[in-house]
């Protein structure tokens, strides 16, 4: 297979200015993207604004010969969401592709976050993800064609300490990209995933917990996170942005130069007409083995 080229299409990318969202933005207006590079600027845990991320990052593009324009909207706000997705129709005239990144973090342990915490960290996460494609879903319906990259993240599985805010919103923008990916697979538009392992200065802030945790020393730590550069993750957004991906309904983990499918799977289990909670504790095992196990199908590869 040649180069995959983005030559004539637009190409939205929140959370662009920084981290894992400006590598994708580099790389996406490498291969002839005309990027809208949305970042409002932020902290990491959302609070404050500044034009100077995204201004940066549509420099760096426009130097390396590319197209960009950017917008300091934030996504978490639907008309923040609807101007982003409004900055490609004035500029391109047209939105081809969403790569949704933008987010933020704020890791505690469970007993100390606040409700008014969940409802940030879901408001960005996932609503911010929610209006932004509910602003350009129109145009990709019309259009008839569309490719939607979302973030997730592995937090939504468990096993990370204090991520419990984080990996519940990551899990919602998860089944969000499930049933969009049903949805649009009648219009051309098919909905995928990354689950990113990257250093940025988000997981920073989760480095010396997640270090205690599993007992590696801190020198070891940092070998790791040296491993995990974000534009590492931009070749996957790149595949799964292009016309040619068959893929729809997926989430690739990737990350430190790997890939790899992260799926649902249905176990063969158990059958009883009659099913008590004794029968489920004596077959526990038979229930619980995954050997044979079948992956669970929201969009299907569209060959």
């Amino acid at each position: 297979m040649g180069e995959l080229r983005f030559d004539g299409r637009a190409v939205i990318v929140t959370g662009a200015g920084r981290g894992i969202g400006r590598s994708h933005a580099l790389l996406l207006g490498a291969k002839g993207a005309r990027v809208v590079v949305a970042d409002v600027g932020a902290g990491i845990d959302g609070a404050g604004s500044s034009s100077s991320p995204a201004d940066e990052v549509v420099a760096e593009i426009r130097e390396a010969g590319g197209e960009a324009v950017p917008s300091y909207a934030s996504v978490a706000e639907e008309a923040g969401a609807a101007s982003i997705v409004g900055t490609a129709i004035d500029a391109f005239g047209r939105v081809d592709v969403v790569v949704n990144n933008a987010g933020i973090h704020d890791p505690a342990r469970f007993e100390s976050l606040t409700a008014e915490q969940f409802r940030r960290m879901l408001d960005v996460h996932f609503l911010g993800t929610l209006l932004v494609l509910k602003a350009a879903w129109p145009h990709l319906v019309a259009a008839g064609y569309g490719r939607i990259v979302n973030t997730v993240s592995e937090a939504m599985l468990g096993g990370i300490p204090e991520l419990t805010s984080y990996g519940a919103a990551k899990g919602a923008v998860f089944g969000l990209t499930r049933n969009l990916a049903t949805e649009g697979a009648p219009h051309g538009i098919r909905a995928n995933a990354i689950a990113p392992r990257a250093y940025t200065r988000m997981s920073a802030s989760s480095s010396d917990a997640l270090s205690e945790m599993l007992a590696i020393p801190r020198e070891d730590m940092e070998a790791i996170n040296a491993s995990m550069p974000p534009e590492l993750c931009a070749p996957a957004v790149a595949f799964l942005a292009h016309e040619s991906c068959p893929l729809n309904g997926e989430v690739l983990q990737v990350g430190m130069g790997g890939v790899a499918r992260l799926a649902v799977v249905h176990a063969q289990g158990i059958n009883k007409q009659s099913l008590t909670a004794e029968d489920i504790a004596d077959n526990l095992d038979t229930i619980m083995d995954v050997t044979d196990a079948r992956v669970t199908d929201a969009g299907g590869m569209m060959l």
